[in-house]
């Protein structure tokens, strides 16, 4: 028996937790952010000094922003290994609802370790308690409870003991995974108990690769050889399973065409001839086009959301689906054919059920010949003169295009960017391309960049960001500048919310509200832009800013901040109005509902136009 404290003892459990596979074993808890403020300063605060040698502590400034920090180190690490996120009572743990949101949805594990109020009720209400009439046993960390995998409050120390365990399993399990909330009463992290030694042995948790069922597979290999135009879905399950090798032997075997979500762009490089990009509402012409005459769709790792389907209108009338899925919650959807499995384990036993098969040579040539016609749309859009002053955001793609090897990592979230980068970006490895498109948050960007770059240290990691995603939490520069982490921010300024701005311009919404500009008499914000300067913000925060005027100097600005060993943001006024180098309009629709009935004729214009578009979905029965 060893006697600690409750917060003690879990940092001592934490840092003794492995995952283990195939053969490649990773600590589970990589290291804890915090925040500290009541709640949790004299119990895990004290726990993580206590324990300094075994659990590294990483200095946040927004909670929302920790757990960002961790989703990016989780990605990169391929899930097998995470980081804790502490915090106060009150704000500070209702801060971390965004980013635990993001992670469940993006299936990405997370240890949530919120303070919270007295188990003992010493005195009600304490300084940041919220008082439930109705309900005694309620903090504001009940909020949590919808957006983890799993949630427990410790409200004894013994109880620390099936919670931890539970919490761990959940965070190894490849289905289950995402936020995981402890939730820790501040007077029980401060409570001494005898630990059973036991509790502190090291334990490897097993990362599962499930094999399909021999009667699906079976199903599976015959839905496959009696298609004549199959597309293959690849989604980020691809990459959660590291499937990308048994991928391109799949397509290579069986020259069947694949198309990206956001999470799995990159499942192959982008000159793999098999590869036609990205798919949905921001997707290239080819894979569109192909997924509008597919007889069989195969998806693999995907959750089918409404940018991969155009909101149900994209897939023609008389395609099959064939899932590929861990999750049998994911492998059912689209009244697909499941095949439950792991991603990789799946591909490969599909490979070999369908030796000797392959696409038909005439169908290669069409989609083969469509991947070159999109590829000199994409060099269209990147051609830029040097002299050039404000250019477009896909010019800029375009001047970090020619930069980035390999090596690099590209982080982005949310506005105008993700659909040009979908439509455009080169992905040259598996894991360059990372676009947190389940939850699309803005300010994700740069405390995910720090995650990542954690995770990966010594690869060049950019974060894009515009304007409007800046302004939602620039706040972890300070932790990026503090402990040395060199991420380059690539900043664009277009004043104003450029995605939502021009999406309010479709649906009749004229703009409005989307500028950062100074109201006009009539109510509007369609004055001058608002005379900030986000550079200036940048750069008090302790950040090299490099700021470009033309073109030529972006790509001075852009190869500075590759080499700088240092946190460094590139600061490009963009272009907004459209031109004809801009990225190509959506390839699908996206389903936004539209005023049924208004006096504007932009909102009646785009109502008939909505009407035409909503008569093309179609529900999978």
């Amino acid at each position: 028996m060893t006697r600690l404290t409750t917060a003690q003892a879990l940092v001592r459990f934490l840092s003794r937790q492995y995952t283990e596979r195939d053969g490649e074993r990773r600590r589970l808890i990589d290291a804890t952010w915090g925040i500290f403020g009541h709640g949790n300063v004299a119990g895990i605060g004290q726990a993580l000094l206590e324990y300094a040698d075994d659990m590294p502590y990483h200095q946040g400034r927004n909670e929302q922003a920790m757990v960002h920090a961790a989703v990016g180190f989780a990605r990169q690490s391929g899930r097998l290994s995470a980081q804790a996120v502490t915090t106060s009572i009150g704000p500070g743990a209702t801060n971390l609802v965004t980013g635990a949101a993001l992670a469940t949805i993006n299936h990405l594990p997370v240890l949530l370790l919120p303070g919270d109020t007295f188990a003992t009720r010493p005195a009600d209400p304490v300084l940041q308690q919220l008082e439930v009439p109705y309900a005694g046993d309620v903090s504001v960390n009940d909020c949590l409870r919808p957006v983890s995998r799993y949630f427990d409050r410790i409200t004894r120390p013994e109880a620390l003991i099936p919670a931890a365990l539970a919490a761990m399993r959940v965070l190894a399990d490849p289905v289950d995974t995402g936020a995981v909330t402890l939730a820790l009463p501040q007077d029980v992290q401060a409570e001494a108990y005898d630990w059973p030694d036991a509790f502190f042995d090291e334990r490897v948790w097993g990362v599962r690769r499930p094999a399909p069922d021999p009667r699906e597979l079976d199903e599976a290999v015959r839905a496959v050889r009696g298609a004549r135009r199959p597309l293959l879905v690849a989604g980020g399950g691809v990459h959660h399973s590291r499937a990308e090798e048994a991928l391109k032997e799949f397509v290579g075997a069986t020259g069947i065409p694949v198309a990206s979500t956001q999470a799995g762009k990159g499942s192959l490089r982008w000159d793999h001839p098999s590869d036609v990009g990205g798919i949905g509402h921001t997707g290239t012409a080819t894979a569109n086009e192909l997924a509008r005459t597919a007889d069989l769709v195969i998806g693999v790792g995907t959750r089918y959301t409404d940018f991969t389907t155009a909101s149900g209108t994209l897939f023609g009338g008389r395609v099959r689906f064939l899932n590929l899925n861990i999750a049998a919650f994911d492998s059912h959807k689209m009244a697909g054919l499941p095949l439950v499995a792991d991603a990789r384990t799946g591909l490969e036993e599909l490979t070999a059920g369908l030796r000797g098969h392959r696409a038909e040579p005439s169908y290669v040539m069409e989609y083969t010949d469509d991947k070159e016609r999109w590829e000199y749309r994409v060099d269209a859009c990147f051609t830029v003169d040097d002299d050039l002053v404000h250019p477009t955001q896909p010019q800029v793609l375009g001047a970090l295009d020619e930069l980035v090897t390999e090596d690099d990592i590209l982080i982005n979230a949310a506005g105008s960017l993700p659909g040009d980068l979908h439509k455009l970006w080169r992905a040259r490895s598996r894991d360059q391309y990372h676009v947190e498109y389940g939850y699309s948050c803005m300010g994700y960007e740069i405390p995910a960049a720090i995650g990542v770059a954690l995770a990966a240290p010594g690869r060049p990691v950019w974060a894009l960001v515009g304007d409007g995603t800046y302004l939602m939490m620039p706040t972890e520069i300070v932790t990026a500048v503090q402990e040395g982490i060199p991420v380059k921010v690539v900043l664009l300024q277009n004043h104003g919310y450029a995605s939502i701005g021009g999406l309010s311009a479709s649906v009749g919404g004229e703009g409005f509200g989307t500028g950062y500009r100074f109201p006009a008499a009539d109510g509007t914000y369609t004055g001058a832009p608002l005379p900030v300067d986000l550079a200036a913000n940048a750069a008090s925060l302790g950040m090299t800013v490099l700021r470009a005027k033309t073109v030529r100097d972006l790509r001075e600005a852009l190869a500075a901040a590759r080499a700088a060993d240092g946190p460094t943001c590139v600061y490009v006024e963009t272009e907004t109005a459209d031109t004809v180098s801009g990225a190509p309009p959506a390839q699908a629709w996206w389903d936004v509902p539209v005023a049924e009935t208004a006096t504007r004729p932009s909102a009646v214009k785009a109502r008939e136009e909505y009407d035409r578009h909503v008569t093309a979905r179609r529900r999978r029965l």
